[in-house]
């Protein structure tokens, strides 16, 4: 993913510009002479995974196309160790003070997530699942957040509502059970998308195989329930994706991939990541 040939992702940098500067840095206008040159320089202040640096990068431009880039020798995905200047930005001092917030606001929440999703990548080596994300993001911030799971290691799950086909129990309640909320969808949905249903049950597992889905989310089991309901799944129909969710952590997420599943969707990928800490320092040049 190109998030920087993301014509609604640059747009919506512009828009945090103009939500942070409002009618101007009356701050930076009245304690800065015109015209003063800065150096700028990122440093990390812990242990992290670096995501977000070419839409710094882009901060700095939107508020001055003229402006040299971020100088660096470090790349999204690059583990950088705390005390590591990893980056320099010279300019004028104005536009560096101008773009600071937004351009940390952005490094720190993504390379936050990136951090957790490389913790969460590792924790499930070797046992053929994969970790994905949710939908959980921050409004505004969804490609830019989804950009940094990947880049840590972990996969995407749906981008929208209109990405794919996930029955779910208000679904299933309202549509009148598994097997109508499946034809359903079967009815309507394109031969591109594939139809994932969420059960809590075995029952609900067996209709929702027996009904024709691709994939079955296992919603808020234990690992043991887990494991047992794969079993029956794969009896069933070896080809089925085995999706585990609910309440997953670090610390109990190898449990549910040793389980078999294929998938584990884990929401704090994105609500729950700690922004890291990173500071920008600027000195007259």
């Amino acid at each position: 993913m190109n998030l920087l040939e993301n014509m609604e992702v640059l747009a919506d940098i512009g828009d945090f510009l103009a939500e942070d500067l409002g009618r101007g840095d009356i701050t930076t206008r009245s304690t800065v002479p015109e015209g003063v040159r800065g150096s700028g320089r990122f440093l990390a202040k812990e242990d992290l995974v670096l995501c977000g640096i070419g839409i710094a990068d882009t901060v700095f431009a939107h508020l001055d196309p003229e402006s040299p880039r971020i100088e660096s020798s470090y790349a999204d995905g690059d583990h950088i160790t705390s005390g590591t200047i990893f980056g320099k930005l010279d300019g004028f001092a104005d536009t560096l003070l101008a773009g600071e917030r937004v351009a940390l606001n952005l490094l720190q929440r993504m390379s936050g997530i990136a951090t957790l999703a490389r913790k969460f990548a590792k924790a499930v080596e070797g046992t053929g699942a994969v970790v994905v994300d949710t939908r959980k993001t921050t409004p505004g911030l969804r490609m830019m957040e989804k950009y940094a799971v990947g880049v840590g290691g972990c996969k995407n799950h749906r981008f929208g509502l209109d990405d794919g086909v996930l029955i779910k129990d208000n679904h299933i309640s309202l549509a009148g059970g598994v097997k109508e909320a499946v034809q359903g969808a079967k009815d309507i949905a394109g031969h591109l998308h594939k139809i994932e249903v969420e059960v809590t049950n075995w029952a609900q597992l067996r209709e929702a195989i027996q009904a024709g889905a691709d994939i079955v989310m296992l919603d808020n089991q234990t690992p043991d329930e887990t494991a047992k309901l794969v079993e029956m799944a794969r009896d069933m129909n070896p080809n089925v994706l085995l999706e585990a969710s609910g309440g997953m952590n670090l610390e109990n997420v190898r449990a549910y991939a040793e389980a078999g599943v294929d998938l584990i969707s884990v929401g704090m990928l994105t609500h729950s990541a700690r922004a890291v800490d990173i500071s920008f320092k600027i000195s007259v040049s």
